[in-house]
């Protein structure tokens, strides 16, 4: 069974870059469902007891086309906002330190440019996708958008996402309503970026 990522914090406690209902509908609505859609699919599939990871890097195993949409959206809604969440938090923000904060140096010239570049993917997101921030299998740092509730994973890439923007209307609407790039810029000041630290450290291990 994959289990929903557990806030650690209040549905009102990235107040006020992001506002309490829109979280709370984000996260128990449209999460939740992803989460409880994307574990049937995979009983289904015969996939039970696979990672998240597993099951979107093998996509093309999956022989039905319903089947394999089914899993490669909720697969993704549950996998991408499992990240979202758990790299956001109150009182955070600033930038990175230490080794991620060299690496994106070295990839991006520095964090503005860096900030400047995943924002403009972010914005540029024709309709409901992602910006990403994510790691090659030789520990260089890259950029990506998608689609829907793609990622880099389902789409083949091998690169791991340590960091995301979800430029779905549902993040974002209730409070920035069509002001997509205001809420990207906000949002940089609930950035957890220790958590984000981890996951890299974790992906070139």
């Amino acid at each position: 069974m994959l289990e929903q990522y557990k806030l650690p914090y209040a549905y009102d406690a990235l107040e006020p870059v992001i506002d309490a209902l829109t979280v709370e509908i984000h996260y128990s609505k449209h999460h939740a469902t992803y989460t409880k859609t994307f574990n049937e699919l995979a009983e289904k599939a015969g996939l039970s007891g696979k990672s998240a990871e597993e099951i979107l890097s093998s996509l093309d195993s999956v022989q039905d086309t319903a089947l394999r949409n089914g899993l490669r959206n909720n697969g993704g809604g549950y996998y991408n906002h499992n990240l979202y969440f758990s790299t956001l938090a109150p009182n955070a923000g600033g930038s990175p330190a230490g080794i991620l904060a060299e690496k994106i140096n070295d990839a991006f010239g520095n964090f503005d440019e860096f900030k400047e570049k995943i924002s403009n993917l972010a914005l540029t997101q024709f309709g409901s996708g992602w910006a990403w921030l994510s790691v090659t299998k030789s520990g260089d740092l890259v950029l990506s958008q998608s689609a829907n509730q793609d990622n880099p994973i389902s789409l083949g890439t091998g690169n791991k996402p340590i960091f995301c923007i979800d430029v779905w209307e549902h993040a974002y609407y209730l409070k920035y309503k069509n002001l997509r790039a205001s809420y990207i810029k906000e949002l940089f000041n609930a950035v957890n970026w220790n958590a984000v630290s981890k996951l890299y450290e974790e992906a070139v291990k």
